[in-house]
């Protein structure tokens, strides 16, 4: 059964003063969607790597880069995982990075992403229509 709060509420200062909205570093909202876009493009940016789709991951590397200010950390290399696996993964990055980007209003990562759903979607279909044969 629901039994209401019958205490106060504890107010925790800091020492030494006030405390008030200074006391705190804080983004915007802007900022903080760049370092969201930032994240899913960087981790795109890996599975894209791993699956050696060097242009597309130059691409997206230049994004990232504009975002972050600096050149983003690549992959060493391709991996073992099952390709379909690694495309369903960067489609479903791609897609995060596009609703981030729309949110946003950043057109280039945007239709970069768009690009992206759209060529893990390709791949997948031809992987689930070279398995049917």
């Amino acid at each position: 059964m629901y039994e209401p709060i019958r205490t106060k509420p504890v107010v925790h200062h800091r020492e030494g003063g006030h405390h008030g909205a200074s006391d705190y570093p804080r983004r915007s909202r802007g900022e903080e969607l760049d370092i969201q876009l930032a994240g899913h493009l960087s981790a795109l940016l890996t599975l894209t790597d791993e699956l050696g789709l060097d242009e597309a991951a130059e691409q997206i590397a230049v994004q990232v880069t504009r975002l972050r200010g600096a050149r983003p950390a690549r992959a060493a290399g391709r991996s073992d995982e099952d390709p379909a696996a690694l495309h369903r993964r960067a489609h479903d990055l791609a897609a995060r990075a596009l609703l981030v980007a729309a949110s946003r209003a950043d057109t280039a990562a945007a239709i970069l992403a768009a690009e992206r759903m759209d060529a893990h979607a390709a791949a997948l279909d031809s992987v689930d229509l070279a398995g049917a044969h």
